[in-house]
């Protein structure tokens, strides 16, 4: 280890657990607006941009290369002369029309070349959106350490066990660490989440003091946590902070963020009155939800099962981190509750947000093996309904309510409390810190700029608000003079498909479009070698555009149109494949149009005899 590298206090080793797609979060939002030209460039059309440097001829670069147009792919570049951190190296679930992409990751085009530079991967927590790109994206910059607390390092080392013969260096740390890393020193800052060791990153570097808040809150009565630090962060404000990078997830809406001891009270409350089973979703990165659930079932005297693949693993990484105390006896096997009576049973499981083959879902509709839905039970939703997927989520409530159970979400009571600060909480948060700059982060444009707006409220001035594009340089030099510069450099997304990291291009998605849209038509010709005429019967395979038995005559006019095509040819030239395949495809796509005003693909295949 390296004594760059090395945190100020001892290591301790830890299990893990972690979760996989089956409780995946799905974070929405729309991406770059197309493709940029790998490395730095200016806009056309832009002026001539002087050279931005200190006296000394030297400057700090801030790079959001993912979270700054969408919800997800967080990952955040520093870099100081030939030093360079990151903060995050998160994943972004797919859009809709983006088919077959399992998720996205950011672009590391920018360090190609700058591995050796690169001298760590601060994670600030826990969640998907945030380490969800390290196996794909640490192996191929170098491997550098991975740092994060105990509960994230943890979830980070039982993902990897999915990615077999890929070794990520991951250190552990704690919160009163400080970390040397070049000409960087990082400490961290207890902060409020959803999950347990989330963090402020701070960074120290020559230029000045940047803060970056990952995902928080301020949350003054946690459940198995102390309040965020805030001695420490009035203390960083007291001592300067050129700029404070601050999470935007909820700034567009007014208010506190509701604490988790409400969320606790309204509970208990549904758990003491049940009659029946009660079957909590959620999230299994809710970790506080989940300790919530356990403590009060203990001191009602009920069992709780737990259901998910994910869930599972995250409650026993959190066991052995003791952060969940579970007694002997509460915890039961899934395949258990039909033998204990039914008002001493609680399930918690994955699936609030309606995925297809998630627990809740697979129990809505009788496909799950020990639980089926019985009228005197209650559902509870606990987590809101991310953007997107408010469909399925409705879908999945009907159902429910078909089968006679008691269905709660949080519109009807406080059974969720978010993890992201209001307007209120971030007004606090500039106060304390009272940063020079500020750099909203982590949401679309629109939340961006409504973090922006409460910036300007509290006093910053405009033009110290960098409302940025994923990867858009920030520059700052001694003295704390910055700028948001026109300069950008490869931000745009990278696919990930089964074992394919960046083999799939917008071309191929809408290849995947069209056939989801429109279907693809096969058309089979055998033709003679030596004149390229027809030699044989047709074959029309229609898959995704029309059912063949009962479109005949369709697809009897279209052999026949296919059949003149080959039959009109010059017989007095050799076959040449290629140009039959093209005729074909252009005249059928053409003729399919015209009949049915649909754009199938067109495949043909041309065997020659």
């Amino acid at each position: 280890m390296s004594p760059q590298n090395t945190p100020t206090s001892s290591q301790a080793p830890s299990r893990s657990a972690g979760p996989r797609r089956d409780d995946r979060r799905h974070f929405r939002g729309r991406g770059p607006r197309g493709p940029r030209p790998p490395g730095a460039s200016v806009p056309q059309g832009a002026p001539h941009i002087k050279e931005f440097t200190g006296a000394d001829g030297k400057k700090l670069k801030i790079i959001v290369l993912g979270g700054l147009e969408e919800v997800g792919r967080n990952c955040t570049l520093v870099e100081y002369e030939n030093d360079i951190i990151f903060i995050d190296m998160g994943l972004q679930f797919p859009e809709e029309d983006q088919p077959g992409v399992d998720y996205i990751i950011p672009n590391m085009s920018y360090v190609r070349g700058k591995e050796k530079n690169i001298r760590g991967v601060i994670i600030t927590h826990g969640h998907y959106d945030h380490i969800g790109a390290i196996p794909h994206v640490v192996p191929r910059i170098g491997n550098p350490p991975v740092f994060g607390l105990p509960m994230t390092a943890g979830i980070i080392k039982k993902r990897q066990e999915d990615f077999e013969g890929v070794k990520i260096n991951i250190r552990e740390v704690k919160i009163d660490d400080r970390l040397v890393l070049g000409n960087f020193q990082v400490e961290f800052v207890h902060i409020n989440h959803s999950i347990p060791d989330a963090v402020a990153v701070v960074v120290h570097t020559p230029v000045g003091t940047i803060i970056h808040t990952g995902d928080w809150k301020f949350d003054y009565t946690p459940i198995g946590a102390p309040p965020a630090d805030f001695i420490k962060l009035a203390s960083l404000g007291a001592r300067g902070v050129l700029a404070l990078m601050g999470d935007s997830t909820n700034a567009a809406h007014a208010g506190h963020q509701i604490s988790e001891r409400e969320i606790a009270n309204t509970l208990r409350l549904i758990l003491e009155k049940a009659q029946g089973r009660v079957i909590v979703g959620t999230f299994a990165s809710l970790l506080g939800r989940v300790r919530q659930i356990f403590d009060i079932a203990q001191d009602l005297g009920k069992k709780v099962a737990l259901d998910g693949y994910s869930m599972k693993t995250n409650v026993e990484i959190a066991r052995v981190l003791k952060y969940i105390n579970i007694k002997p006896g509460t915890l039961i096997d899934i395949a258990q509750i039909n033998d204990y009576p039914k008002d001493k049973v609680v399930v918690v499981c994955t699936g609030a947000q309606g995925e297809e083959r998630a627990s809740l879902m697979r129990i809505a509709n009788d496909e799950h093996r020990s639980v089926r839905i019985q009228p005197a039970d209650t559902v509870i939703f606990s987590s809101s309904v991310i953007p997107g997927n408010e469909r399925t989520v409705q879908r999945l409530k009907d159902t429910l309510y078909r089968k006679g159970a008691d269905v709660i979400h949080y519109q009807m009571m406080d059974v969720h409390a978010g993890g992201h600060a209001m307007k209120e909480d971030i007004k606090l948060m500039l106060l304390l810190l009272k940063p020079k700059y500020y750099i909203p982060i982590e949401g679309n444009h629109f939340l961006l700029r409504e973090n922006a707006k409460v910036a300007a409220m509290m006093g910053i001035p405009k033009e110290n608000i960098f409302v940025a594009d994923n990867g858009q340089v920030m520059e700052f030099v001694a003295g704390g003079k910055g700028r948001l510069s026109d300069v950008k450099v490869m931000a745009d997304y990278v696919f990930v498909d089964g074992l394919g990291v960046g083999d799939i291009s917008e071309v191929v998605l809408r290849d995947r479009q069209a056939l989801a849209e429109d279907g693809m038509v096969v058309v089979v010709a055998p033709v003679a070698k030596r004149t390229g005429g027809l030699a044989g019967n047709l074959e029309i395979v229609s898959h995704g555009f029309v059912q063949v038995e009962h479109n005949q005559a369709l697809i009897d006019e279209l052999k026949k149109h296919v059949e003149k095509i080959l039959i009109d040819k010059d017989t007095k030239s050799e076959a040449d494949p290629d140009d039959i395949k093209r005729k074909i495809r252009d005249d059928v796509g053409a003729f399919l149009f015209t009949k049915t005003q649909r754009r199938p693909m067109i495949l043909p295949v041309i065997i020659e005899v």
